[in-house]
């Protein structure tokens, strides 16, 4: 099949805006929770309305796929992410945040579901894993941005700053919601997107049959299936121990050490992104060397620590120690996703779209620990993350897959 470069750059692109627009709301808790006068324990339905769309639509959106093909797909969530941005940034309120952070968190999980099989016909199957680990490159990228863009913006808005994009914004978002501002950004790139999908011709995709998603019988045969259930709290964990960090680590360091959510909070959750994304290539190749299993529990176990010292330590250790439980974390989600697709022989597709549901855990697990938080403090709320930790810590004990990733012994077979 011919490679068609321009669609897997777009397709790199939609990985890029996907996390511009899901990794931000860590940072900016804190300001909504000032500007709006929340809880804590309120705060936390935040990331649950936009994590739970993926719970409502990941296996939906297959079905959506297979009736109205990629490029309509594509179009519809990114539309409807528009609109959600759109609406918060006219409406700035708690409530219009909560169905906004829900429609945008629908586009994203639509796109999910379509953009790896497109990069796998656009890119062709012998380039497939490269372009992948290119996507997830330019996924970590986006969240390591994304934070320096709010730091940027709250900063230099209503300030002497006569720049255009500051100059502009300036007028439509009121001086005590600077953040909001950033609504106004996710707005105009997801309309830019709609436009340029809009124009773009796009290959025809046919399924492979791992890929596809039947939710009849087979469906009902993996949900009574113990090792489906097992590896899908497996995602469920990961996701909420991911999210719970990444969005209450700077409202944790603004409250125990009185650090600025503006500069020093959006700094320690960028580096968090950051050095996820850099373990995660130190991941692919200690997973040439040694057992993922055994991968997963050391990293697990870095991660536990980590936190720790984040949660104990001083202010000093904690802005290192939040950032290194992002590293420690990298290699989770492809390993406990490869462990479980190898454990099982057949139905790969439909088992891909319960594991994606368990992207929801980065719903349910920050409202824990807002809950937590009222009743507890946050401080001993996020201690909550050892049980989600301790579960993945368990699968690298317990897991026996069918089939185990492939080492080498030596740098030199390495490259042969």
């Amino acid at each position: 099949m011919k490679k068609d470069l321009f669609i897997v750059a777009l397709i790199i692109l939609i990985f890029f805006v996907i996390s511009f627009l899901t990794n931000i709301l860590g940072p900016i808790i804190p300001d909504i929770i000032d500007s709006f006068t929340l809880s804590i324990g309120l705060a936390g339905f935040l990331p649950f309305s936009f994590f739970v769309a993926y719970a409502v639509m990941s296996i939906p959106s297959g079905l959506l796929v297979d009736r109205f093909k990629e490029k309509k797909v594509l179009l519809a969530a990114f539309f409807i992410a528009f609109l959600g941005a759109m609406i918060f940034a006219v409406i700035p309120s708690f409530g219009v945040a909560l169905s906004s952070l829900f429609m945008i968190g629908v586009g994203m999980a639509m796109l999910q579901v379509v953009i790896n099989p497109l990069l796998r016909t656009a890119g062709g199957e012998k380039h497939f894993a490269f372009n992948s680990v290119l996507g997830q490159l330019a996924f970590g990228a986006a969240s390591f941005l994304s934070p320096m863009l709010y730091s940027y913006l709250v900063t230099n808005m209503h300030t002497d700053d006569t720049s255009f994009i500051i100059s502009i914004l300036n007028g439509l978002v009121p001086e005590n919601l600077k953040w909001v501002s950033l609504y106004w950004v996710f707005a105009i790139i997801a309309l830019v997107m709609v436009v340029v999908i809009f124009m773009v011709r796009f290959p025809t995709v046919e399924l492979k049959e791992d890929e596809k998603v039947d939710v009849g019988g087979t469906l009902k045969e993996l949900l009574a299936n113990k090792t489906v259930l097992l590896y899908f709290f497996g995602i469920f964990c990961y996701v909420g121990t991911e999210q719970g960090v990444a969005n209450w680590a700077s409202k944790f360091l603004q409250d125990y050490h009185g650090e600025n959510p503006a500069t020093t909070g959006a700094m320690v959750i960028s580096y968090f992104w950051g050095l996820l994304t850099i373990g995660c290539l130190l991941g692919l190749v200690l997973l040439k060397f040694f057992d993922s299993r055994k991968v997963l529990i050391f990293f697990t176990s870095g991660a536990i620590l980590s936190l720790l010292l984040a949660l104990f330590g001083s202010a000093a250790m904690a802005i290192v120690a939040f950032p290194l439980c992002g590293f420690f974390a990298s290699v989770m989600w492809s390993i406990i996703f490869s462990l479980a697709l190898n454990s099982l022989k057949e139905h790969h597709g439909t088992f891909s779209g319960i594991l994606c549901t368990g992207i929801a855990g980065g719903a349910v697990v920050p409202l824990i620990v807002g809950g937590l938080a009222e009743l507890l403090g946050l401080r001993f709320a996020m201690l909550f993350l050892l049980i989600t930790l301790g579960y993945i810590l368990s699968i690298g004990i317990w897991a026996r897959p069918l089939v185990t990733n492939a080492t080498v012994k030596s740098f030199k077979e390495l490259f042969k």
